[in-house]
């Protein structure tokens, strides 16, 4: 054997790779270790992985820990998940060790101070539903946090909240019909129309993904739908989607007014950026509506739409006010959690591949500021404008916080 022929077989394929391929090799091995808790919430339902999506992972040698149980609402097993690669364990502090924790309700404050320095947790936020010591208790951890509704892709869509609104959209229309027909709350009145029947009148506050979807399936039952908004550009763009004309109005006091006075349904779906909704219906506007009507509050997470709201439990997800029923369950998505588990796992399968090939979450904030406009919280700094002023917490700048990282 050649002198030559010697060196290239001592020394392997590897030490002959070009830098560019080297150094894409040294971040591949820059493995996550992910962590998938059981909800304690008795209200949430949802997983955030799949057993696929645990699969395509571990077979990309990446570490998942999903606690026993974790996946029952959505009718996974522990076997699924093992069988899929999963490390199957009993005490959530063991999988509050991981990396990145998947969450789908925001956790507690016990399981907040379980969540190792550095670490990254991935969870709704739903900052009207906590105390300025939470978030305290939070920005101590210091560790990297990230709400789903406020995740970004490049085009500027929120693509985790669009999948929600869409399920939520569609859930209108079968919490409607269930309630319209209830011995108890509604009037006994079928969702629709037919030959020689009146249709059902809904009127639905609102244009975005949730609104959309609503009206289509309402539409589709025979319904008649009035959408209100007072964005024109957002009217104009769900007519467009809907491909056919519906009744569109800005939300003025006297039309709306009038609106509810006929209404079967009234689907609220004001979604705003602030964390916020404006509260838009009064309660004497409540008061003057049909005996039986049905109201949605799907804005109940941001407070509400609708003075007489109040956040109710897929346990009890209704009360009466004024002889009108009211459905206000925050996490409504959760009434389906094997189909919003899928949902999830559609967004973060491909996602968290895409993390362990950067090299880890603050690399990958670098490199994908769309998606770094979802966190909220970054090695004890806070990073979410309006949580600042709601919680009168100081307010730092991800992006110089980025800058001064690297």
């Amino acid at each position: 054997m050649s002198q030559e022929n010697q060196f290239i077989r001592f020394a392997g394929s590897h030490s002959l790779m070009p830098q560019e391929e080297k150094l894409e090799t040294a971040i591949k091995k820059n493995l996550l270790k992910i962590g998938i808790p059981a909800e304690r919430q008795s209200d949430e339902r949802r997983i955030a992985l799949i057993p696929d999506g645990v699969r395509l992972l571990t077979d990309h040698g990446n570490q998942v820990v999903v606690q026993r149980g974790a996946g029952k609402y959505a009718r996974y097993s522990d076997n699924d998940y093992a069988e899929a690669g999963a490390m199957i364990v009993d005490e959530p502090k063991e999988v509050y060790k991981s990396d990145l924790i998947l969450k789908v309700a925001p956790p507690d404050e016990e399981e907040l101070s379980w969540i190792l320095k550095g670490k990254t947790l991935f969870s709704i936020l739903q900052q009207t539903s906590h105390s300025r010591e939470w978030f305290e208790l939070l920005l101590q951890q210091k560790i990297i946090a990230l709400a789903y509704e406020h995740i970004q892709d490049k085009s500027g869509a929120l693509p985790l909240l669009r999948s929600m609104s869409e399920i939520i959209g569609n859930l209108c229309v079968v919490v409607a019909a269930e309630y319209l027909c209830h011995p108890q709350y509604g009037k006994g009145q079928m969702l629709g129309g037919f030959p020689g029947v009146a249709p059902t009148e809904v009127v639905i506050i609102g244009s975005g993904n949730v609104a959309e979807f609503a009206a289509r399936g309402f539409l589709g039952m025979g319904c008649l739908v009035k959408v209100f908004d007072n964005s024109m550009y957002k009217l104009r763009t769900l007519q467009n989607n809907l491909g056919q004309r519906v009744f569109t109005s800005a939300l003025q006091p006297d039309l709306i007014g009038d609106a509810l006075h006929t209404a079967d349904v009234v689907v609220a779906a004001k979604y705003t950026s602030s964390g916020n909704s404006p509260c838009l219906i009064s309660s004497s506007m409540v008061a003057s509506m049909k005996a039986g009507a049905v109201i949605i509050d799907v804005s109940i997470d941001q407070g509400g739409c609708f003075e007489t709201s109040r956040p109710t439990t897929h346990q009890n997800p209704v009360f009466q006010e004024h002889g009108i029923t009211h459905y206000a369950v925050p996490n409504m998505a959760s009434r389906v959690p094997r189909t919003a588990s899928m949902a999830f796992n559609n967004f973060f399968t491909p996602l968290l591949l895409q993390l362990a090939q950067s090299g880890g979450m603050q690399a990958y904030l670098q490199s994908d500021r769309a998606f770094a406009k979802g966190v909220y919280a970054f090695n004890g700094k806070l990073t979410n404008h309006n949580i600042a002023q709601l919680y009168r917490l100081p307010f730092h700048n991800l992006e110089l916080l980025l800058a001064a990282f690297y």
